[in-house]
Parts: C-alpha cells; structure tokens; sequence
C-alpha cells in the first residue's frame, strides 16, 4: 500500500489541477458569452444583406439572355479541377476533440476529393501544425494574375505545385482578436483568384454553433454561388448525445444561457415582398457590388462560430477535467483513510502483542 505522505502530496497536487481547470472553464464561459454577442450583433447585417441580394436577383438580369450563362464571375460553375479549402481549427489546446474532429472531417473531405488539386487555407495553429507535418506549402509566386494584367506585361510561367495537396496561406492568431476586415481581406484574396480561375471552387470546414448543445461540424461551399440565402452543406456531422449531455451540464454549472440563435428575423419578408423597390443604382449594379461583400460575410460568419464553439467545447472539457479530478480525490482520500486506519491497526496489534508476551 502507499505511503500516507505520497498520498497526501497527490491530494494536494490534484486539488491545485482543479483549481486551475475550474477557473478555466469559468474563463471560457465569459468569452462563449462574448462570442455569443458579437455572433448575434453580426447577424442583422448578413441577413439584411442577404435579403437584399435575393430581392436584386428578382429584379435584375443576372444571366445573359442568349447563352443562359451567369453574368457576375463568382455566379459562374465550372468542372472543379483545382479546390480551395478554408480549414477552420483552433490556436489553443484543452478543449477536448474540438480542432481533432475538424481535421478528421478536413481529411475526409481531402479523400472525398482524390482527384482534384487542392489548396489549403489554414486558420489555426492547430490545424496548421498538423496540415504542415503532412503537405508542402505552394511555392511563392512573385505577381498574381490580377496584377500581371494591369503591368500589360507578358503572363509568367506558372509554377509547379508542390504536390496535388498544399498550403496556400496560414493564419495563426486570427480568431483571439477577430475582426471584419481580416475576414474581409481574406475572401478578397479567394474571390481574386476564383475570378481568374485559378480555382474552380471554395469551400470552408468549420464547427457550425448555434447553442452549447446544437452544434455540428460542416463543409460548406462558399464559391460559386448556387442559391443565396441558403448554406450549401456538403458535409455535416452532428455532436453525440452523450456530448450534447455534457455540455448542458457545464452550461448549467457556469449559468450559459442554451437557447438557440435563430437565423431568420422579421427582415427576412424584404427579399420576398411583391413590392417594387426603387434603386439609386441599376439593380444589375448592385448585383455586382454586394455579391462579394456576401462572400466575406459567409467567411466571416464561419469564423465567428468556430470561436464561440471552442470556447464552448473549452468549457465542457475543463468542467469533465474538474469532475474527474473531485472524483479522484475521493478516491485517493478513502486510500489515505484506509493506509492510516491500517497503519493504526498494525500499531494496535504491536502493543497487545507486547504485552501479552510479558
């Protein structure tokens, strides 16, 4: 049996780890708060937007009478040779299989898509560490396409990828101060390169958050635009019932609301009114302008929910790790009880052995 003093020190040490996992979860509870307000101040914008452009598309002509073909680029659908793929993980760790499950649900998809070229867009140091053991980053190329048609000067050669799977861009630190205009830059840069090509379409892996109990990871295309207004789900997994459960219960502990965050509002009657609006600018103008601020927003949106679904999966993690370390310092005090009620014993028995042998 265990001595009693090195009981006594793993006691001790087991109830600094809950301290520190219990202030934790507390931590992860305020930023999922935050993350659950910028997320609901972020949405009437994006689905104004969104009404918006479906009510343009009423009332403009977004494709060409003669060849029935989509007028604006990003509308445009081609046979997908090269892919785009936006991994959405975390930078931190301790929060259970939340960057795990995305890289799973990343790789499948990369399976899913054997035959095509693949360029990866990592967002997170998690994703990014692993993507990195696994696939070279794409060589630097000195101008983009954009850029050699404004110089006028004749088009480089391209260069040769670094294999059918790479890394075109890594951004680490992104989601602890996340603004617009990252996500902004982000998807000026994608629909740069859809416009002239260089990839046939877009797509995001994320974790989809609507409450601390409704969440599912999901592979969403972005570009091209099939339908606006609604998600182009390709991929989607839901969380485990047992999962859903723990996660009520760390909510519960922490006093996190669980109400889900609804996507549709009052607003949403501007897109499907019979009423003929008047526009400052041609609709078909418009169209043109507010499609890729769409874009940026779809991208924007992802990576506001991937957040708030880390800290949620954060703060289930650390109340699992608090439980656990209660329930082993229970055990380890009935083993401390239990060596000194036999050291005792042990005592005991000496004594009245001595002194029936006098």
């Amino acid at each position: 049996m265990a001595n009693i003093l090195d009981i006594r020190r793993r006691i001790r040490s087991v109830i600094n780890t809950r301290q520190i996992t219990k202030a934790m979860k507390v931590v992860s509870a305020a930023k999922l708060r935050r993350a659950q307000d910028r997320t609901l101040a972020a949405r009437p914008y994006a689905q104004k937007l969104t009404n918006v452009l479906q009510s343009l598309v009423v009332r403009a002509e977004i494709c060409d009478p003669e060849t029935g073909q989509p007028k604006h680029p990003l509308l445009a659908q081609r046979p997908e040779k090269n892919i785009l793929l936006i991994v959405v993980t975390g930078d931190k760790g301790l929060a259970g299989a939340f960057s795990a499950n995305i890289i799973k649900a990343a790789t499948q998809f990369l399976e899913l898509k054997s035959a095509t070229n693949i360029d990866i867009e990592a967002i997170g140091r998690k994703g990014r560490d692993f993507l990195r053991r696994r696939f070279p980053p794409a060589p630097v190329q000195t101008r983009s396409l954009a850029q050699v048609e404004e110089s006028g000067e004749p088009e480089p050669e391209r260069h040769q990828r670094a294999g059918r799977i790479q890394i075109a861009g890594e951004h680490v630190g992104v989601l602890n101060k996340l603004e617009f205009g990252q996500a902004r830059a982000l998807s000026e840069s994608v629909i740069e390169r859809y416009r002239h090509e260089e990839i046939d379409s877009v797509y995001v892996v994320f974790n989809e958050f609507k409450s601390v109990i409704a969440q599912r990871l999901v592979v969403e295309q972005i570009l091209p635009v099939e339908q606006i207004g609604e998600p182009a789900i390709r991929l989607a997994e839901e969380i485990s019932e047992e999962e859903k459960k723990k996660a009520k219960e760390a909510a519960v502990s922490v006093g996190v609301g669980m109400r889900p965050s609804h996507r549709g509002d009052e607003s949403a009657q501007f897109g499907t009114a019979q009423v003929d609006y008047i526009y400052e600018q041609p609709p078909e103008e418009l169209f043109r302008a507010l499609l890729p601020k769409y874009v940026a927003i779809q991208i924007f949106r992802a990576l506001l929910e991937s957040t708030a679904a880390e800290h949620a999966a954060r703060m289930t993690a650390m109340d699992s790790a608090t439980n656990n370390a209660t329930d082993m310092i229970d055990s380890l005090t009935l083993a401390m009880n239990r060596a000194r009620q036999a050291k005792i014993t042990k005592e005991i028995i000496e004594i009245v052995s001595g002194a029936a042998a006098m």
